[in-house]
């Protein structure tokens, strides 16, 4: 199956259109801050209830 990374601004906007905000983002599973440098990160998206 073909696969293409997803920036985690184009998963903000999808959240977003689906009624969903951003509670937290992190680095990685310990909860390192996310930063340009990190190469993978951890998000949590909540609905806007």
């Amino acid at each position: 199956m073909p696969y293409r990374y997803v920036w985690p601004s184009e998963l903000d906007l999808m959240a977003r259109m689906a009624g969903m905000t951003l509670r937290e983002r992190w680095g990685g599973w310990t909860r390192e801050p996310f930063t340009s440098e990190s190469p993978s990160h951890v998000s949590v998206w909540e609905t806007s209830a």
